[in-house]
């Protein structure tokens, strides 16, 4: 019998797993499954990016090992683009770094920074990786509520101060998955405080950062000044530009963390396919207007699901930005039991707030990768099942 090891007991995708077998089983019985559960985007990448990547695959120059870093177009094409978007400045030499999607660095990085039993703060809710990395790397997790009554930030003054003295790391992510929810400048700059009182680091997940609405513009954690002395942070081009299962991210800021991770990749892995660095500096440097047209497709079905919801009843603000819904449960039904009936009863298939942690009970989380046509007709079936 083999034998796993001891870490990987708290290592489970398990709710994730029991809604998707649960998915298939009503498919495979003839049903049509509306799939509002996995946050994969739908729609293809701009023209112009294939074209780059079909390009570069044409070259057989192309097909030998990268570097973990980056190619030098890529990590330049990223300091410029934060600079243009933020006025951030960065090195791309050591202020920028390749990742094989942000997924991967937010995974690894615990390893980097954390010893067997020191403190990692991470959201709950929050995004399986935020719990799972540090506790890879034997870490203790401390787990701040986001909460409505605190507008879904954490309460760093609650903290007990035993706690953030043992902190190493800590994870925030605005735009937030699941809760679509924003933060203010004003946060950010009272979390570098705590990270440089209590010296520990802050990681934040920004892969969420143009997908905003109604002309609202999220802050980079790095124009906080002072953020740089203890921060990085996570970015994407799998859902700004629609290439997720192109696994192109990449990491910014603090040299040193970014310097402690690039040692730690080239013992695990090599860089990114060149052709696919390719595609995401098309993307990066090119036209926007995809972009623009994607945050308008995103906004007209936030609109559907979040007035779909309301006319039953429910008191949905509409979120800011993110690609998600955050809705609570009726009744204060437990998360699962309702994605089950609601599953089962109307082929709507959601994740339950619980698979994001402990105080996502009583909420249910609604990717908006479907089509308005889709969409309106999940609210639909809804209405006939709730009446």
């Amino acid at each position: 019998m083999i034998k796993q090891a001891n870490r990987m007991d708290t290592i489970t995708s398990a709710i994730f797993s029991q809604v998707d077998e649960l998915r298939k089983a009503e498919i495979e019985k003839g049903n049509d499954v509306i799939t509002l559960s996995i946050g994969s985007p739908d729609l293809p990448p701009a023209r112009h990016i294939v074209e780059a990547i079909k390009e570069a695959t044409d070259d057989n120059a192309n097909y030998g090992y990268t570097f973990t870093k980056g190619i030098n177009e890529f990590t330049i094409a990223i300091a410029d683009w934060y600079k243009k978007k933020f006025g951030i400045v960065l090195d791309p030499e050591t202020e920028v770094h390749s990742l094989i999607g942000s997924q991967e660095g937010l995974s690894h990085i615990s390893l980097c920074l954390v010893n067997p039993s020191d403190v990692v703060l991470i959201p709950d809710p929050g995004y399986p990786i935020y719990s799972a990395g540090p506790l890879m790397a034997d870490a203790e997790l401390y787990h701040m509520p986001l909460v409505a009554e605190n507008n879904y930030l954490p309460d760093l003054s609650a903290i007990p101060e035993d706690i953030l003295k043992r902190a190493k790391l800590m994870i925030l992510n605005y735009p937030n998955n699941p809760l679509a929810a924003t933060a203010p400048k004003e946060f950010f700059e009272e979390a570098v405080q705590y990270a440089k009182k209590y010296s520990f680091v802050i990681c934040h997940d920004f892969a969420y950062s143009e997908l905003a609405f109604d002309d609202y513009v999220p802050d980079s954690f790095l124009s906080v000044n002072g953020a740089k002395e203890v921060a990085v942070e996570f970015h994407s081009t799998s859902k700004t530009y629609n290439m997720a299962g192109c696994r192109v991210g990449y990491m910014v800021g603090n040299k040193e963390v970014i310097g402690l991770l690039s040692r730690l990749k080239s013992n695990f892995d090599y860089g990114i396919f060149y052709p696919l660095q390719q595609g995401a500096i098309a993307a990066i440097t090119g036209s926007q207007d995809c972009v623009k047209e994607l945050v308008q497709t995103y906004q007209r079905r936030r609109d559907i699901i979040v007035n779909g919801f309301n006319d039953m009843g429910w008191s949905l603000e509409m979120p800011k930005a993110s690609m998600y819904v955050w809705i609570p449960t009726p009744n204060k039904q437990s998360s699962f039991d309702f994605t089950v009936n609601l599953l089962k009863n109307t082929g709507v298939a959601v994740i339950p707030g619980v698979a994001f942690g402990k105080y996502g009970e009583g909420y249910i989380r609604i990717a908006l990768v479907q089509s308005e046509e889709r969409l309106s007709e999940a609210i639909e079936r809804i209405k006939k099942w709730l009446k």
